[in-house]
C-alpha cells in the first residue's frame, strides 16, 4: 500500500496569510507595509511570535534578517526557505509574504506530525526586497551575498530623509553580523507568479529554472523649447517627437530578435512639460530582459545605435547604461527536486524562467537554490487586486513540504 503523503493545512495558512495582510491592509484589500515602518515591524514581532509557538530558535542578523529555525537531528547546515514581508506602496496580500506564511506553515506541519528530520528547517525573512522605501530592491540579500556593500547601504535615505540604519534601529531589529545566512543545504524560495502564464496555461505550478538577465538605460533627447504657437514644424527641434521616433524604430527592431524578449520604457520626463512650448528635453528608461546573453548583447546594440538614428528631428541623443545583470541559473538538481514533488503530488506544472528580480537569486551566488512559482490571477501583482486562490497557496506549500522531506530523505541516504 503506497504511504499516504504529509499535507498542509490549507486554511490554516490562509489565516496565516489574513493576519499578515491586517499589519498594513488598505480601503481596497490590498497592503502598504514599506520596510522598517511600524506595519512591517508589527508584521516581524507576528512572524517571530509564530515561530516561538513552534519552539524554533530566532536569529537576527545586522540587516534585519530573520531566520527561524527547527532543530535538526544532526548539526548539519540547514534548508532555508522564506522570502520577504515589506510591500510597495498600495501592494498585494501575497507578493513575498507567501513564501514566508508558507515556510511557516510547513513548520507547522512537520512539528504537528511529530516528525524528526535530520535536517534543520528554517524560515527566513529578508528586509527591503522591494525597495520601495529605500533603494536598491534586495537590498538585505544583496548584501549577504556582497554584491552590496554594507555602510552604503544603511546610510539610504527615504523620501523623508530617514537612512535605512536609522529606520533598522527604530524598529528593535537590527541584530548582529554573526548571525547572517552563511551557508545552507539549499534555499527554496515559494513565490507568486506576478505574470499571467500560469493562469493563461492553466497549470498549477511553475518550477523556476532562471531568474532573466537584464540591461537597462537611460535616454536622453536634447532639443530646443519655442512657442508653441508661433514656430513653424520644419524650424523645430521637437524632442519629444524625436522620443517618439526613436521608440518606434526600437520597437520595430527589438521585436525581430526573438518572440521571448520582453522590454519596457517605463519612466519618462517631459521638459519643461508646458503645453505652450516645445518640449527641449525627454528623458526616459529603456529596459530588457531575456535568459540569453547572446540577445541582450543585440539589445544593447540596438539601444546604443539609436544615437545614430536619422530620424531625430535635429535634436541630440544620448545613451547611458545604467546597471545590468545576467540570467541567474538555479540548482539543477534542485528544480529537479521541485519537478519530482510537483509530480507525485500531481500537479500541473511547467519548467518556466523569472522575468522579476527576487532574494533567491542572490542567494544563489553561494548557496544551492531554486524556486517555484503559483498563479497570479489576471497575473496582478504590486496592486491590490494582487490574488492568488486559496487552494493554489495550499498547493504550491504541499510542493515545498515535499520537497524538503525529499531533501531530508537524501541526507539519510548519504551517511
Amino acid at each position: 500500500m503506497e504511504k499516504v503523503k504529509v499535507l498542509v493545512n490549507g486554511e490554516r495558512l490562509k489565516i496565516t496569510l489574513e493576519k499578515f495582510a491586517d499589519f498594513g491592509r488598505t480601503e481596497n484589500n490590498g497592503v502598504t507595509r514599506l520596510a522598517l515602518t511600524e506595519e512591517d515591524r508589527a508584521a516581524r514581532d507576528y512572524f517571530c511570535s509564530c515561530c516561538n509557538e513552534l519552539g524554533m530558535t530566532i536569529k537576527i542578523d545586522d540587516m534585519g534578517n530573520i531566520y527561524g529555525t527547527l532543530p535538526g537531528t544532526e548539526d548539519v547546515p540547514p534548508i532555508v526557505t522564506g522570502s520577504h514581508l515589506d510591500t510597495v506602496k498600495k501592494g498585494g496580500r501575497f507578493d513575498g509574504v507567501y513564501g514566508v506564511a508558507a515556510g511557516l506553515e510547513v513548520a507547522r506541519t512537520i512539528v504537528e506530525n511529530g516528525m524528526k528530520p535530520q535536517i534543520p528547517f528554517t524560515v527566513a525573512v529578508f528586509t527591503n526586497e522591494e525597495g520601495a522605501r529605500f533603494e536598491p530592491s534586495m537590498m538585505s540579500s544583496g548584501v549577504l551575498s556582497g554584491k552590496f556593500e554594507k555602510k552604503v547601504m544603511l546610510m539610504q535615505k527615504d523620501t523623508e530623509g530617514i537612512t535605512f540604519g536609522e529606520a533598522l534601529s527604530s524598529i528593535g531589529y537590527e541584530g548582529s553580523e554573526e548571525n547572517r545566512l552563511k551557508e545552507a543545504t539549499a534555499f527554496l524560495e515559494l513565490h507568486i507568479e506576478q505574470g499571467p502564464i500560469l493562469e493563461y496555461e492553466a497549470l498549477m505550478i511553475g518550477v523556476v529554472e532562471n531568474v532573466l538577465g537584464m540591461v537597462c538605460y537611460e535616454i536622453e533627447i536634447s532639443g530646443e523649447s519655442d512657442h508653441a504657437g508661433t514656430t513653424p514644424m520644419y524650424m523645430r527641434k521637437d524632442a519629444l517627437f524625436a522620443a517618439n521616433n526613436l521608440i518606434m524604430e526600437a520597437r520595430k527592431k527589438l521585436n525581430q530578435i526573438d518572440s521571448d524578449l520582453v522590454y519596457t520604457m517605463g519612466r519618462m520626463n517631459v521638459l519643461p512639460n508646458v503645453h505652450t512650448v516645445i518640449p527641449n528635453k525627454v528623458v526616459f528608461s529603456f529596459e530588457a530582459r531575456h535568459k540569453n546573453p547572446e540577445v541582450i548583447k543585440q539589445v544593447k546594440e540596438i539601444i546604443e545605435g539609436l544615437t545614430e538614428t536619422e530620424n531625430h528631428e535635429g535634436c541630440g541623443i544620448t545613451a547611458v547604461k545604467l546597471w545590468e545583470r545576467s540570467t541567474v541559473p538555479f540548482a539543477p538538481e534542485l528544480c529537479d527536486l521541485f519537478e519530482e514533488s510537483t509530480k507525485e503530488l500531481g500537479y500541473s506544472y511547467k519548467r518556466m524562467d523569472s522575468g522579476a528580480g527576487h532574494d533567491a537569486q542572490f542567494i544563489a551566488s553561494y548557496i544551492p537554490t531554486a524556486m517555484v512559482f503559483v498563479p497570479s490571477i489576471n497575473g496582478k501583482s504590486h496592486c491590490e487586486e494582487e490574488l492568488t486562490l486559496w487552494e493554489d497557496c495550499e498547493k504550491g506549500a504541499n510542493v515545498l513540504l515535499e520537497t524538503f522531506l525529499k531533501k531530508s530523505q537524501q541526507f539519510d541516504k548519504s551517511q
